[in-house]
């Protein structure tokens, strides 16, 4: 029972006062055989309860009940105290539909559970939360005791002040004195509080009268048509003080007048506004950006053997002294702000409490900032999972290596290695176990371990693939630069670039690519090796990928950079300088002997970026040795580059150099140093580079005019991400991104693995596999990515199963008798965007009925809603079969 304010409060009414946790404090009033069912058929100790009979009471006796009903709105009796305790194992007793008990509401929670299974069962495991049904069909009722002088009896009036009609109507039907007689069984103990040698517990400061009431409130369970039982409290909220609608909460008032202050009015009838009648609907006030928390922790505080858990005893397992926890803080926090969601009647909560130790264990979520709801139930989970530890001094387990045993076999030490650091409910529940497989790339060392996990996170197939865009050049002049655009894994290697690039630019089987870096118009760096991760190459990079004849592997490479006369005012002086532009070319000829054979070549991979048709050498008379010899003697009547940058100017201000041709000069890899001017006829100067000459190429005025400069340095970037454009909506099966999750890949650069066969850090292959399944499996589908850049989200369609989630294809070790079939009973979900949006969840109440928790605000939704391009976490449970 419940002490709670009246409406019309008045000094001769009192409340109980009492510390105890308000689970513990509310008694339910419900059918004996319900009771008696469930007890004889669990093996805990017989209980005792106290045995009251009813009698009329003194205001409803003789001619004038009618009257008395009429105007005193009451009813009335007494409840007569036997004399010895009764034990429930009593079969006489408690047979007839007109026996009642008392019980606490642990007790009634655990009896709850056992009609619950039993429904379960008899429907071969196909329902989920049977006893949903039967759960809303609690509403409070609001009873008056008064102490007569008779010690041994209670006075009971209920009023129609207290109470709607309706129920008021449903209390005459069930405390009917006059037929067959009523039996109640009390076994909270609480009713001894009402008798004279307990009264100090609560009246210690009134004098004994014969006129004092206490205001209690009993939790009515299976006794009612629920829905018309709502309905008609429904028809009543918006017309008077309802007394159903309050919280539910013990108000610690002392002999004092008091009216409860959480009333409400639905304006909204879809709308589960938190009233009685509807356990575990009950919404969580947003603090101020705390949607992403009042989402997680709806779907964990509908999450079955949690809710068995915390609304039972819970504390008793509380861990004050682990290293790894938060005092147990965070356990009772949850168990409370759990308990409150689950209350009868209960208004909207504000998560306060649990907010503030929230922000004081984890800094990362104070304040009112948006945050990620998978990293809050992350920390969460573990945070409980700590303070609920029942190992109080973890051992020191040494890791042995498999030596060629069975998989099974070190799987199950690995797992009692586990449990013998970490147990507590979220073990029990939310916990299963990975095979991990590494691979040495070099000696084949092959590792496996077994690691417990406590929710998959799974990708999504945008973000296991990338789109990557490579520029292929030709080395002979043939045809202008031609990006192509390859979608390779993401976790893949060099090597699965060229093979799709080949693909794509039909590669010839005596052609080969040259892929390199471009950046400053110059080549940064070779990629040549085709072991290396792609997590080297970052999407702003530009790659080029130039055609080479296999033929002439052994031929020395050209590489030739460009530059241009470009004017600038430098300290108000107008000053003129050599500046490199353009995408490097690179040829492999067979043969190059003097500077004529530079120019020859230089001219040739030029001829793609020509702009005037008629100045094609290929298409003149006459042939282009000629051409380069009246270009070489034009050159030799030029003025070379005094330092490699700029040219001396006259004593007008003036360049004096001709702009009449190129001229070309051996420099280093970045294309700094002109080291030496090739001259027309005359041998290469060597480059000092073993198999590749560096050559840059001078323009003069006149080149830069008649070459397409615009298309020589167009090279785009490997990935440019769009912030505005938004493509079409992708979808894909939940059983997609567990393949993804699954697949063998490369660990990255950062994540290098010390291979104990060759004794260093190594590149490996990582393969997972799911070994033992938890009972409760969550599932975070990983919508955010994350670059130096920006910060993006996946609106990626994940159709995801809702009433059979079949992980018999996945699963490496088969457990005959546990199933692997799972079903959905939780969503949290995101929408809008990135660092902001807003969340919500999906919750599954039994009978194929779900409801969407929107923060403070509970209504239905169809099953047909549930999938969505919001969907966020996922929470199945374990199908029994």
């Amino acid at each position: 029972m419940v002490g709670l304010p009246s409406e019309d409060s008045s000094d001769s009414t009192h409340r109980i006062d009492s510390d105890n946790n308000i689970n513990n404090q509310r008694v339910y009033f419900v059918p004996f055989r319900w009771w008696k069912d469930a007890q004889d058929s669990t093996s805990s100790d017989a209980k005792r309860g106290i045995l009251y009979t009813a009698t009329p009471g003194t205001s409803y006796a003789g001619p004038m009940k009618l009257i008395n009903n009429i105007f005193n709105s009451d009813l009335a009796f007494n409840l007569r105290k036997e004399d010895s305790l009764h034990s429930v194992e009593n079969g006489e007793v408690g047979v007839s539909g007109r026996d009642y008990a008392l019980v606490p509401g642990e007790m009634w929670l655990q009896a709850l559970k056992w009609h619950s299974d039993a429904k379960v069962a008899a429907k071969g495991g196909k329902s989920f939360a049977a006893a949903e049904d039967d759960m809303a069909d609690v509403y409070p009722l609001q009873l008056r005791l008064s102490i007569p002088r008779e010690t041994n009896s209670l006075g009971v009036k209920i009023s129609k002040k207290d109470n709607t009609v309706e129920l008021f109507r449903r209390a005459c039907k069930i405390f009917s004195v006059d037929s067959e007689q009523l039996r109640i069984w009390d076994f909270s103990g609480q009713t001894t509080l009402y008798f004279v040698n307990e009264r100090n517990r609560f009246l210690k400061d009134c004098q004994r009268q014969s006129d004092q009431e206490i205001l209690l409130e009993l939790q009515v369970y299976g006794l009612s048509d629920s829905k018309k039982c709502r309905e008609g409290k429904k028809d009543e909220m918006s017309g008077q003080h309802p007394a159903n609608c309050s919280s539910g909460a013990s108000v610690l008032i002392n002999g004092c007048n008091g009216t409860a202050n959480s009333n409400f009015i639905c304006t909204d009838a879809s709308t589960f506004c938190g009233r009685s009648g509807s356990l575990g609907l009950t919404g969580l006030q947003n603090l101020g950006n705390t949607c992403f928390m009042n989402s997680a922790i709806q779907c964990l505080a509908h999450t079955p053997k949690m809710v068995d858990y915390f609304l039972g005893d819970y504390s008793r397992e509380v861990n004050h002294d682990n290293p790894l926890g938060m005092k147990g803080e965070i356990a009772s926090a949850f168990g409370d702000l759990l308990r409150k969601l689950w209350a009868p009647g209960a208004t909207p909560v504000a998560p306060r409490t649990f907010k503030s130790k929230l922000a004081r264990f984890s800094p990362q979520f104070s304040g009112f900032n948006q945050h990620d709801s998978q990293e809050l139930l992350a920390f969460l989970l573990d945070g409980l999972h700590e303070d609920l530890n029942r190992v109080k001094s973890k051992p020191y387990v040494e890791v042995k290596d498999g030596e060629g045993r069975q998989d099974e076999e070190v799987a199950d030490e690995y797992w009692q290695n586990h449990l013998a650091r970490n147990d507590s409910i979220i073990v029990d529940v939310c916990q299963g176990q990975f095979k991990s497989t590494l691979v040495c790339p070099e000696c084949k060392k092959v590792s496996i371990t077994f690691d417990p996990f406590m929710y998959l996170s799974l990708p999504l197939p945008s973000t296991t693939l990338r789109t990557m865009t490579v520029t292929v050049i030709s080395t002979d002049g043939t045809s202008q630069p031609s990006p192509f655009t390859i979608t390779v894994l993401k976790s893949g290697k060099f090597e699965d670039v060229i093979q799709a690039l080949s693909v794509a630019c039909s590669l010839g089987a005596d052609e080969t690519l040259l892929v390199a870096e471009i950046y400053s118009n110059r080549i940064i760096r070779y990629l040549e090796e085709p072991s290396d991760s792609l997590s080297l190459i970052r999407d702003d990079d530009r790659l080029v990928a130039y055609r080479l004849n296999k033929d002439i592997n052994k031929a020395p490479l050209v590489l030739f950079m460009h530059q241009q006369m470009e004017e600038q005012y430098i300290h108000g002086k107008l000053t003129s300088s050599w500046k490199t532009f353009g995408i490097p070319l690179v040829a492999r000829p067979s043969n190059v002997v003097n500077g004529s054979d530079i120019h020859g070549l230089y001219l040739k991979l030029l001829n793609p970026f020509q702009t005037q048709a008629e100045e094609v050498l290929d298409d003149r008379g006459t042939s282009q040795s000629t051409i380069v010899e009246d270009i070489s003697e034009k050159e030799h009547a030029s003025t070379p580059v005094s330092n490699g940058f700029e040219k001396p100017p006259d004593a007008n201000g003036a360049v004096s150099l001709s702009e009449a041709e190129l001229q070309f000069y051996v420099t280093d890899e970045k294309g700094i140093v002109k080291e030496a001017q090739i001259i027309m006829g005359e041998a290469v100067p060597s480059s000092g580079v073993s198999g590749r000459l560096h050559v840059l190429a001078s323009w003069p005025e006149k080149y830069v005019k008649k070459y397409d400069t615009q298309l020589l340095s167009s090279l785009p970037q490997i990935f440019k991400s769009c912030f505005f454009a938004k493509g079409p909506q992708e979808s894909v099966s939940l059983y997609k991104c567990l393949q993804a999750f699954l697949m063998e890949e490369p660990l990255g650069p950062e994540d290098m693995w010390y291979c104990p066969g060759c004794k260093e850090h190594r590149q490996a292959s990582k393969k997972l596999d799911l070994w033992r399944l938890p009972e409760i499996l969550v599932i975070h589908l990983k919508r955010f990515s994350f670059n130096r850049f920006l910060k993006n989200k996946l609106e990626t369609y994940v159709d995801f199963p809702i009433g059979n989630l079949d992980l018999s294809n996945y699963i490496g070790y088969r457990n005959g008798e546990l199933s692997n079939r799972y079903m959905l009973y939780a969503v949290s979900n995101h929408y809008g965007s990135m660092g902001g949006g807003h969340y919500t969840a999906f919750v599954h109440q039994g009978g194929g009925r779900w409801y969407e928790f929107d923060d403070s605000r509970v209504y239905p939704i169809g099953p047909e809603k549930i999938k969505t391009s919001a969907a966020y976490l996922l929470f199945y449970r374990r199908v029994v079969e």
